[in-house]
């Protein structure tokens, strides 16, 4: 039964939320569900702790309950236009309808019932109409610096009626009237109210968070807001053309060829870096991007969003598009908003015709306006950045040259960093000479570096690697450069397979045997892609020695031994996943898995991976590789259990079990007689 309920529940959410015409609707209908339990017409709000912020809650934030990382509680008040009946559950009963003046009472919004009387306005608000009132809070008022205050009040004639009337539209317009990027024209010298209603359910006019809505009037309709708005009469781009704080923000603006476009129609929200925020970033950084018009207008466009979004709309961490083509993390926290996790928002919520500006006082350097350099900076690679410094290759990260480094991680480093001429070569190894993206590369393609190598792709369905060496992130593409970061130094090959073993003493006696089979050439044949799982020396001498002697005397078991080691295709360790199986040269298919960054073949460990050749690859075992043991099944039968063996090879399954055979057969017949 309470399954049921839960299901009923469900549904009812589904088809009222869905049915909504409006996202502030479908909230506010998600909030009347979850506050039936408490009467008719009661919505559930949340409440952030110790401020006056209360929201309408979606499913999102139900189950959450956090509003800009902050813990919520929830309380129960009448949905918009009910009030209680003492004695009664809920909210039964559909407020009377009074003029504009007693709704703004009614509504709470008593500040803006006084002011009204004393500007003179309520013979207006109380006579005939059909107006709408976007009615300040007590809240806002009290939150309006005194001296804005003192000047509305100071002229009660003018001022103060003045802005009354911004407050006002000559119709009746309810929530859902109120439509994303409306504009109306207010009761005072037509000056437009600007109207935004967003996903979440948030609608504002000039950026002001519309808190109680729907209050219906004889006359009209009052919302109440949280703040006090003022008129609206410039363009963002005049916004920044009259503050002296966002001078050097106005000269790179001209620079960059953005001033006709911030002047012009459109619906944009501008971070706008002060003056200090400039004055922050080194100068050598500030003048090369000042003089590089591609990467100044990069940069630029990165604080500049493409849809118009007020500090109110945000009340949690959301990805939004740039002018730029790449996203910021917008999101909010107790303090306010926030940028890619910063609190560095000094002033929000200017408003133009055309936009919001908010002030910030950091820079925002958008990866496409930065050096290889700049782009190592702060992240997980310094070790490699250092090494690249140290090799003498700092020049090549600072230019502009079309190029890709290849950048490893720090764990990647193990003992001795020392700059000798052989890393000097290898760090030259780990830059590419063209710019590239990991999304163009293809299985097989070779990639030339600046020390000459060539470098070959390997596309696996977990990974993509360079030679031994996988991408660890995505791709940090610079105003010139790209930069790759990969798990692990590269180790270019230097050889053959045969190369290979030869130049390792650990592999000694297997080379012998290699040379005893006659496995030499396919091991020295160019453009193969083997790949070998290499028995060390350790693993064969612990062989009972007359098994490895008969072994070594009999060429042809010796190759089909070595086979079972060998497999036709290349595979570096990081294209390993838990369910590799691999089909080697003679015997059964090996099972490869990952375990604490360790390769297992048939159980075995991994002791040294990734030895790359010029046509394969070497992985390192202690231990000779032997076929995993065959599994079992158990079945029950009534009073029988039956345990099988199953045999698996690559074309078919064995069992054990005549047995099994019978009793199936027996069911059969069991089943043939209970149909007759």
């Amino acid at each position: 039964m309470k399954h049921l309920t839960l299901l009923a529940l469900a549904l009812t959410l589904i088809v009222s939320i869905y049915g909504a015409k409006t996202p502030y609707q479908a909230v506010l209908q998600h909030s009347r569900i979850r506050g039936r339990t408490q009467g008719p017409n009661v919505c559930a709000m949340q409440k952030i702790p110790a401020t006056d912020k209360k929201y309408f809650t979606n499913c999102k934030q139900w189950y959450h309950r956090k509003i800009c990382g902050q813990a919520t509680v929830i309380s129960y008040e009448c949905c918009p236009g009910y009030e209680k009946v003492t004695g009664e559950k809920g909210c039964p009963a559909a407020l009377p309808m009074v003029n504009i003046y007693n709704t703004l009472g009614v509504a709470g919004a008593t500040t803006t019932q006084m002011y009204s009387d004393r500007a003179k306005l309520r013979p207006e608000i109380e006579g005939p109409g059909s107006f709408t009132f976007f009615a300040p809070s007590n809240e806002a008022w009290a939150a309006l610096p005194q001296e804005i205050l003192d000047a509305l009040v100071s002229n009660v004639n003018i001022e103060l009626l003045n802005a009354l009337h911004y407050h006002m539209v000559n119709q009746r317009l309810t929530s859902e009237d109120l439509k994303h990027g409306a504009a109306y024209p207010s009761m005072y010298q037509d000056f437009d109210v600007h109207i935004h209603h967003y996903p979440n359910g948030v609608v504002t006019v000039n950026c002001a968070r519309l808190v109680k809505t729907d209050q219906h009037a004889t006359n009209g309709i009052v919302h109440v807001v949280d703040r006090v708005i003022t008129a609206i009469t410039n363009d963002v781009g005049s916004l920044l053309d009259t503050d002296d704080e966002l001078e050097t923000l106005r000269t790179a603006v001209a620079a960059a060829g953005l001033t006709t476009m911030l002047e012009s129609e459109g619906s944009y929200t501008i971070f706008a870096p002060t003056n200090e925020a400039f004055e922050k970033i080194p100068a050598d950084t500030l003048t090369r991007i000042l003089g590089d018009p591609v990467a100044l207008k990069d940069m630029l466009n990165y604080h500049i969003l493409k849809n118009l979004h007020c500090s109110e709309s945000i009340v949690s961490g959301t990805p939004l598009e740039t002018l730029q083509g790449t996203v910021l993390e917008v999101g909010c926290d107790e303090e306010g908003m926030t940028l890619n996790g910063k609190a560095i928002i000094q002033s929000k919520d200017k408003m133009g015709t055309n936009g919001v500006v908010h002030y910030i006082n950091e820079l925002l350097i958008p990866d496409s306006a930065k050096t290889l350099m700049e782009l190592a900076e702060g992240s997980t690679v310094a070790t490699a950045t250092k090494m690249f410094v140290d090799a003498g290759l700092s020049t090549h990260l600072t230019g502009s040259e079309a190029i890709t480094m290849l950048a490893p991680l720090d764990d990647a480093f193990k003992g001795s960093l020392t700059m000798t001429g052989e890393m000097k070569k290898l760090m030259s190894n780990h830059i590419l000479k063209e710019k590239f993206s990991s999304k163009s590369l293809y299985h097989g393609q070779e990639l030339e570096t600046l020390g000459g190598l060539k470098l070959r792709v390997f596309v696996y369905r977990n990974n993509l690697c360079i030679e031994n060496a996988c991408i660890a992130a995505h791709d940090k593409v610079g105003r010139f450069a790209t930069m790759f970061t990969v798990d692990k130094l590269l180790a270019p090959p230097m050889g053959t397979v045969m190369d290979v073993l030869k130049a390792d003493n650990r592999f000694s006696t297997l080379v012998g045997a290699i040379q005893k089979a006659g496995l030499t050439e396919l091991l020295n044949k160019p453009g193969a892609s083997t790949t070998v799982f290499a028995p060390t020396n350790t693993a064969l001498q612990a062989m009972p020695s007359a098994d490895l002697n008969k072994l070594m005397g009999n060429s042809q078991e010796l190759a089909a031994f070595l086979k079972q080691h060998m497999v036709e295709e290349l595979l570096v360790s990081g294209g390993v996943t838990s369910h590799t199986r691999l089909k080697v040269m003679q015997g059964e298919s090996l099972q490869l898995g990952i375990r604490n960054q360790t390769m297992y073949v048939n159980r075995v460990p991994v002791v040294d991976a990734d030895l790359m050749a010029t046509n394969g690859v070497v992985h390192a075992l202690n231990a000779i590789i032997k076929p995993m043991p065959p599994k079992t099944e158990t079945e029950t039968t009534g009073s029988t259990t039956v345990t099988r063996t199953v045999v698996r090879s690559s074309s078919r399954v064995v069992r054990n079990d005549d047995l099994f055979q019978k009793i199936k057969r027996s069911r059969s017949s069991r089943a043939m007689a209970r149909g007759q």
